[in-house]
């Protein structure tokens, strides 16, 4: 017995058949569809996620292995490719001194271009 009305998959738009309410033909057009929504701004996620590892990783290469810090300059980090402008979060000392983090890696902006990087070892959530 023919339906009433034809649904067509809202991916490749080809005939569906099955329970009426289905609205892919298959999985394939029902992830694909749902990726071609989400791609945009995934896209601009995946990137940023991107940059902030590549910066925690140059900040870790700064620190010597066994220490808890090291120092640089703002040039050499640029040269590596790290990027002011994504962090993860910042911290504000006793002092005043803000630290600006990726993740458990932060430093902090010091006279005539250095810097001071930091391992912060980051307390476990209750």
């Amino acid at each position: 017995m023919p339906d009433a009305e034809t649904k067509n998959c809202l991916h490749c738009e080809k005939p569906i058949r099955g329970r009426i309410d289905k609205k892919f033909c298959d999985d394939y057009c029902r992830n694909a569809y749902n990726n071609s929504l989400k791609a945009p701004s995934y896209n601009m996620v995946r990137n940023i996620n991107n940059q902030l590892a590549k910066n925690r990783r140059i900040l870790e290469e700064v620190i010597p292995s066994g220490e808890e810090m090291g120092k640089t300059t703002k040039e050499k980090l640029l040269s590596k490719g790290f990027s002011f402008k994504y962090l993860t979060h910042s911290y504000t000392n006793k002092k005043g001194n803000i630290y600006f983090f990726c993740y458990d890696y932060g430093y902090l902006p010091l006279e005539g271009d250095w810097i001071l990087v930091v391992h912060r070892r980051l307390e476990k959530e209750t």
